[in-house]
């Protein structure tokens, strides 16, 4: 294995933004197979969207956990093929009581040392999260703040005794979190053989219903019965007459700064053991938050709250050095979010979809992109760039061909304005490299049902977008391979 691969941003590189929830298995037993032809075609970045427990809604950006990943990424198959002896094909439900039992057997003496060292290394987080877990699960998946008094407070005594009823549910939870630390950590070695990195994601907000919310209570502001006093959000804009309520409780800035930001700083030291590049989202959040009192419905009566964002980001490279973090800078920035960025070294995001709504001083467009930046054809949040294309005018569509002056045919017509623009890192979403259109959307915000459910097939990988991403690569200075 590569011991130390080196930076992301140390050179023209190319990307394809896919969930493993988007491989045709559905989690990560496709992940060997896609790091193949990613490495095949000298594509030297996977990025991911955030790898958490999800709510019933699916949303990765609204996790039960910033620490744990989502036991559903479990590749059960793989699991077998590696050694570990299930007497059938068993349902999932089933497969990690199955698998669990293995743990007793004598040739299974080494990963029962592994997993017993993996419940030892992790138990800071780990014991928080499967008692929450488990009582959740115990409450009929009601969230804590509904749950009885005492142990909605954690009072001590009451947390003991629903441990000791629970110890069998709570062993299930560990072990199925070192599982998928495991195989996501063979992953991560066996594309950094091949010379892919990977890319992850991080919002800057935590979930109400988590299990850092209920363990550490008095780093957000809520209020005794633990409801946010006040919730995150986005004012209104262009988009939105009303703004976004996000929902999120707002961080205790006061407390954080007064632990040294240790909170943060266990934060960011789990995504750097799994990724080699973060990108933390809604970064103009660490400068000013927009606080909306709990009890509007909207987002219009909200206002904005500085934010420590330079002593914390100080106290971060304190601690880890120069920070492989990308600043998600979408939206309306102001001059002193564009000054954190820089001033810490972060490079920022430019998305092609958003160039042509305006002016030639338009950031996106790709003469006035730098090299320290992403660049992307669209994100997780836009449609496929050929429905975007579609949906516009006529008029639009001419002005969009004419900048881009290619005989190209969309979606490739944009696909290569990225390869060619001076960004140091190019990110193309899986869609946009298959070249599909409406109808294959991962995410439509300000929606709640229908998102985070697109899947691609093998057999839409064909023969010649492999080439022809592969030769797009060579030609644009941005094709890697392992070693280089």
């Amino acid at each position: 294995m590569t011991p130390d691969p080196k930076p992301v941003l140390d050179r023209r590189r190319a990307g394809v933004l896919l969930h493993p929830t988007s491989l045709p298995s559905g989690d990560l037993g496709d992940a060997w197979r896609f790091v193949d032809f990613l490495a095949g075609t000298g594509t030297s970045v996977w990025q991911m969207l955030p790898l958490g427990p999800t709510h019933s809604d699916g949303s990765p950006y609204h996790c039960q956990s910033m620490h744990a990943l989502n036991p559903a990424l479990l590749s059960t198959e793989r699991l077998v093929e590696s050694g570990w002896r299930i007497a059938s094909p068993a349902p999932r439900e089933h497969f990690l009581a199955a698998a669990l039992a293995c743990l007793l057997r004598p040739e299974h003496a080494a990963p029962r040392a592994a997993f017993e060292a993996f419940c030892v290394a992790h138990a800071a987080w780990l014991e928080d999260y499967a008692l929450y877990q488990a009582l959740r699960a115990h409450h009929g998946a009601r969230p804590w703040w509904e749950w009885p008094e005492r142990l909605r407070d954690r009072e001590p005594a009451a947390l003991e005794a629903a441990a000791a009823g629970l110890a069998e549910t709570l062993n299930r939870v560990r072990f199925e979190q070192f599982l998928v630390a495991n195989q996501f950590a063979e992953l991560r070695r066996y594309a950094h053989d091949r010379g892919v990195r990977l890319f992850g994601d991080m919002p800057i907000f935590v979930a109400h219903d988590s299990a850092e919310v209920w363990t550490h209570r008095h780093y957000f502001k809520l209020d005794a019965a633990g409801q946010p006093r006040t919730v995150a959000g986005v004012p209104p804009d262009y988009f939105s007459a009303t703004g976004q309520r996000w929902g999120n409780p707002h961080y205790d800035w006061t407390r954080l700064a007064a632990d040294g930001f240790r909170w943060w700083h266990e934060r960011i030291a789990t995504e750097l053991a799994r990724f080699d590049l973060v990108r933390i989202d809604h970064f103009r959040g660490f400068v000013a938050c927009w606080e909306i009192p709990a009890g509007e419905p909207t987002a219009i009566n909200g206002r904005w709250v500085p934010v420590p964002g330079d002593a914390l980001f100080d106290s971060l490279r304190a601690r880890f050095g120069e920070l492989p973090l990308v600043a998600e800078d979408l939206g309306i920035i102001t001059p002193q979010v564009t000054a954190l960025r820089r001033r810490h070294g972060l490079p920022g995001m430019v998305v092609l979809q958003f160039a042509f709504d305006s002016g030639p001083d338009n950031p996106h467009l790709p003469h006035n992109h730098v090299p320290d930046a992403v660049v992307y054809t669209g994100t997780h949040d836009n449609d496929t760039t050929l429905a975007w294309f579609a949906g516009l005018e006529e008029a639009a569509q001419r002005a969009v061909l004419d900048y881009l002056d290619t005989a190209e045919p969309m979606p490739r017509a944009l696909v290569q304005a990225a390869l060619h623009s001076v960004a140091r890192l190019a990110v193309v979403p899986m869609q946009d490299l298959l070249g599909l259109g409406a109808g294959h959307r991962m995410n439509t915000p300000g929606t709640t049902s229908g998102n985070w459910q697109w899947r691609f097939r093998w057999e839409q990988l064909s023969g010649e977008i492999a080439e022809w991403w592969r030769r797009a690569l060579a030609l644009s200075g941005r094709a890697v391979k392992a070693g280089d």
